[in-house]
């Protein structure tokens, strides 16, 4: 059974994913900025968030809320984690693939996650310790025990351009044994994929906790296992972490494989 948490963030992603709609036929006229080199957001995104947030503090008033275009406010044990619209770009260029992410963090970890994607009405959530769901089905991570054959996603997000050198080192090392690479351009997407079976496994450096904390959970809940480039734990995903990081992804074999294979390229060197 839903938790009432998780009720509240999927009527808030709901709203969230009728603004996104709607917009979709006027992105020409949409007013975009440019927040640091080659990372955009659009009015869009901050007209999203402004209805995820109303409709929080409509349930819970006194929540405090960390989200991607207003940062932090209030303050609280608990914490919800927001992207709007996580792959902002696919949007403005008309690539369907994006999605809303809402995390409810307490103590640095998130313990309610929903990824809602309007345009495939497939609403992911998970609750600690209950599982993670796709439409009301348990969803599991893939059974693959090595890098062997594995479909991998990976990002090559702005911020993270100066050590694209080694990136690319990495992800020539992988591709001599994984079937293959994609990069989508969404790490919530990215990480309900993997929670769900559709990857085996995913790595990003520069991610932040709006981007990872409801997909992190559904890994988790899925069965799978998610550390930094070194194996380490994630750090906290609220206003304590609000700094870039490296996640590795996957089942429990898969993602240590992964997670090896990047320090033996090099790529976990260069943080």
């Amino acid at each position: 059974m839903q938790k009432p948490a998780v009720t509240i963030m999927v009527k808030a992603a709901r709203a969230a994913g009728n603004v996104l709609l709607r917009h979709m036929n006027r992105l020409d006229v949409l007013n975009v900025i440019e927040k640091e080199r080659m990372d955009y957001a659009s009015e869009v995104d901050g007209l999203a968030e402004a209805e995820i947030v109303r409709e929080l503090k409509r349930a819970m008033p006194d929540c405090a809320i960390l989200g991607e275009e207003t940062g932090a406010t209030g303050r609280g044990r608990s914490t919800f984690v927001i992207d709007p619209l996580d792959g902002t770009s696919n949007y403005l260029h008309g690539i369907p693939h994006w999605c809303v992410s809402i995390a409810l963090v307490e103590g640095g970890e998130p313990q309610h996650a929903v990824i809602f994607d309007p345009l495939r009405n497939e609403l992911f959530t998970a609750s600690k310790g209950s599982g993670a769901v796709l439409n009301d089905k348990k969803i599991r991570v893939t059974e693959r025990k090595d890098l062997d054959g594995a479909m991998l996603i990976t990002g090559f997000p702005p911020r993270e351009r100066e050590r694209i050198a080694p990136h690319l080192a990495c992800v020539g090392e992988l591709l001599k044994t994984a079937e293959d690479i994609r990069r989508t351009g969404s790490a919530a997407l990215d990480l309900a994929y993997v929670a769900c079976g559709r990857a085996d496994g995913y790595f990003e450096a520069g991610v932040k906790p709006w981007d990872i904390a409801a997909g992190v959970l559904l890994v988790r809940e899925a069965g799978g296992r998610v550390t930094d480039f070194r194996g380490a734990g994630t750090g906290p995903m609220d206003q304590r972490g609000v700094l870039g990081r490296q996640l590795v992804a996957g089942n429990l074999k898969l993602s240590e494989h992964l997670q090896k294979a990047i320090v033996s390229s090099g790529y976990a060197a260069a943080f």
